[in-house]
């Protein structure tokens, strides 16, 4: 017999309690803020937190109660990279946990973008890693101290996690590529000029904002804030299918056969940038 209670919706109590060491949630009128933390501070991103992120997406989305989603940050920062993750080098990681990393980044950008089916506001809180999740959401404001820049091929890895997938996106070929080489900054008012975010605010205002632009779309009908997020995350969608996949697994090779080791290589970009500061 078919278990409705099985597959059907998902409760905020439920999926608030099981995810609240790494997302934390208010809901208010069918607006869901979800705030990533780590002990209160700004998320540190690992291996389960990004296991996390598919999962995640799929409850929220399967929650009917939902309407519009806010997604911020803790502190002074989006999220911190962990150096740490890379000790063991991807080519010794056991072949399973390999094809699991591979499953588990495609859905932590995937599951956002095809199992969230409201309006989505990323209020990006300062710089940090993984800033795509951010501009992946229908709309997207920033913190005016905010600086968004892709480190990969500094680091010794092709880029394929999703970040020069939404600067091509956003920017168009040649200046995602400018900026995939060089790893250079993108300050707040040149990311607003070159349409990465909507609007730049202090600090202080970006909450607030993020809220207030919840509850305008929320006076639409529901039926219309639906389809509208449809139409509006549809570019995304095609271009997930047609080049997430390939983007990561170019990314994914190249470590596999990465006899350096990413580690070794992200301490030498870390102690060449605290040199040239």
């Amino acid at each position: 017999m078919f278990n409705r209670k099985m597959t059907g919706p998902t409760r905020l109590e439920e999926y608030s309690e099981k995810y609240k060491d790494l997302f934390l949630m208010t809901r208010r009128g069918g607006i869901l803020e979800v705030r990533m933390h780590t002990d209160g501070g700004s998320l540190q991103f690992d291996w389960p937190v990004q296991a996390a992120y598919g999962h995640v997406w799929s409850d929220i989305g399967r929650d009917p109660e939902n309407e519009v989603m806010i997604l911020t940050g803790t502190g002074e920062l989006w999220q911190t990279g962990t150096p740490e993750v890379w000790n063991t080098k991807f080519m010794d990681w056991p072949n399973r946990r390999k094809l699991e990393m591979y499953h588990e980044s495609l859905r932590m950008i995937e599951n956002m973008v095809h199992c969230i089916d409201i309006p989505t506001i990323g209020a990006i809180n300062g710089t940090g890693a993984h800033w795509q999740l951010g501009t992946l959401c229908d709309i997207t404001i920033c913190t005016q101290d905010t600086a968004v820049f892709d480190a990969h091929y500094l680091g010794g890895v092709p880029p394929g996690d999703g970040i020069v997938l939404a600067l091509q996106r956003i920017l168009g070929t040649k200046k995602a590529a400018y900026y995939a080489y060089t790893g250079m900054n993108i300050t707040a008012e040149e990311a607003l000029d070159l349409g990465l975010v909507s609007e730049v605010l202090s600090r202080e205002q970006l909450l607030p904002r993020a809220w207030e632009l919840a509850e305008l779309i929320m006076q639409t009908p529901r039926s219309t804030r639906h389809l509208t997020h449809s139409i509006v995350s549809h570019p995304w969608k095609q271009a997930l299918a047609e080049n997430q996949g390939l983007q990561l697994t170019h990314q994914l090779v190249d470590m596999a056969i990465d006899e350096e080791g990413i580690y070794e290589r992200l301490m030498k970009l870390k102690e060449r940038f605290q040199r040239r500061a």
